[in-house]
């Protein structure tokens, strides 16, 4: 099992460099990121396609970019750009049809305009069409502007193994093997043969594509061989776990390597939980990452519901993670969530218990299990210290849980966590 650390926040440095799926309203940092931050954004976008029961609990970013295809979609007539922003977006929500549908006769219109031809090559891949995929992002390369080229040539060559390999098994973009000097896989080495020969941006070429296509396993697995080679195998084994888990795969290549990962991971001590323990990211391996986290915030509170201020209020994690904290101690709240502080709030979660006692007056709860491939070690802004009415407790419950409670907003005390729901209830989702 992986173990839950907390991380002291840090602001992320951008650029204006754009990546994965065209669209004008997504900014990417510096390729490649810190893993860590990596996954928690890479699961974001992914979220983007997921829809809940409820649009309360739905994705921030769900939300935007339903309104903006909305908007996109409503109007009588639209720009090239226009158009591509609208196949981008669809392609975000999971409708790949209506993608199509948008950006096939605007390519035919703009045959020249890059994004909608390179997403319109994206839309034809998830649709499952290489065919048609390959046709379109050959364009796209032609078209490419020269910081985009790298990785539109490698999105076309992906495409292309993928005409030509089985399902499931590991694209190999960059023409190595993640074995040691004697043919065997091993924890945090390749031969150094093999690393001589692997680009100096493959990883973020990786980064990228992965960013393109987040719910694409083979691109995890593609991204865990490259941390492994680097010689961090501990974020290495937790992305395999991410394939093996919530992506099921069942390569056998991929099992094997789990497991010997996982059997290194398990050899590492264990990292004591604390608001006093200073766990910046210890970055066993040798890649020399550009930024924190890929993803520039544009979280915007318009997609939130208007605040009940006698009712309960249900809130999405992502909020939480526009705090920002400057040294020393400088803690600036979004507005939304100054504004929720002493209310009630609804949150689905997992619990962390703080001791061995399964009944718990006061436990952690956080947006993913710990030991999940996304959330190796969640920031400091995305853990909140639920505290129980007293007298009672809560029994610990693996799986995903709901909790209601008071808001509690710390901007004063270090050596407390952020965020409190006091006299909280809890219960498993309906």
């Amino acid at each position: 099992m992986y173990r839950l650390a907390l991380i002291p926040i840090a602001l992320i440095a951008t650029s204006v460099a754009q990546a994965g799926i065209y669209y004008s309203g997504e900014q990417f940092a510096a390729l490649p990121a810190q893993w860590r931050g990596f996954l928690l954004d890479h699961r974001a976008l992914r979220n983007i396609a997921v829809k809940p029961k409820l649009d309360a609990e739905a994705s921030p970013l769900r939300l935007r970019y339903r309104q903006e295809a909305d908007r996109l979609n409503a109007k009588a007539k639209r720009t090239a750009d226009e158009s591509a922003d609208l196949g981008a977006l669809y392609i975000r929500l999971g409708d790949v049809d209506r993608a199509i549908d948008v950006l096939r006769p605007s390519q035919r219109d703009h045959p020249n305009h890059f994004a909608i031809s390179a997403n319109l090559g994206s839309a034809w891949q998830l649709k499952g069409d290489l065919r048609q995929a390959a046709a379109a992002l050959e364009e796209s390369v032609r078209l490419a502007p020269g910081k985009f080229l790298a990785f539109e040539e490698a999105h076309l060559k992906l495409v292309r193994l993928r005409q030509r390999s089985a399902d499931g098994e590991l694209d190999n973009l960059f023409a190595i093997r993640f074995e040691n000097d004697k043919g065997d896989y091993e924890a945090g080495k390749i031969a150094a043969s093999q690393m001589k020969r692997m680009p100096a941006r493959a990883a973020a070429i990786a980064q990228q594509l992965a960013l393109w296509f987040p719910a694409d396993g083979a691109l995890l697995w593609q991204l865990a061989e490259l941390a492994n080679a680097h010689g961090d195998f501990k974020n290495a084994a937790a992305m395999m776990e991410g394939c093996v888990g919530p992506f099921a795969m069942n390569h056998p290549a991929l099992k094997k390597h789990r497991l010997i990962l996982r059997d290194a991971v398990d050899q590492l001590p264990p990292v004591k939980i604390g608001m006093n323990e200073d766990h910046t990211d210890r970055h066993v391996g040798t890649l020399e990452f550009r930024s924190r986290r890929p993803l520039v915030s544009t979280f915007e509170t318009i997609a939130l519901p208007a605040i009940d201020p006698t009712g309960v209020n249900a809130i999405p994690w992502e909020l939480f993670g526009e705090t920002s904290i400057e040294k020393p101690f400088k803690v600036m709240f979004p507005k939304y969530l100054r504004e929720l502080n002493g209310k009630q709030i609804t949150m689905t979660g997992f619990m962390y218990p703080l001791r061995d006692d399964p009944e718990m007056a006061v436990f952690l709860f956080i947006e993913a299990p710990v030991g999940c491939w996304y959330c190796e070690t969640p920031e400091t802004t995305g853990i909140i210290y639920v505290v129980m009415p007293k007298g009672q407790t809560a029994r610990y419950q693996r799986g995903l849980v709901r909790v209601v409670g008071r808001l509690a907003l710390n901007a004063d005390d270090p050596e407390e966590f952020l965020y409190a729901v006091k006299d909280a209830r809890v219960g498993a989702l309906d």
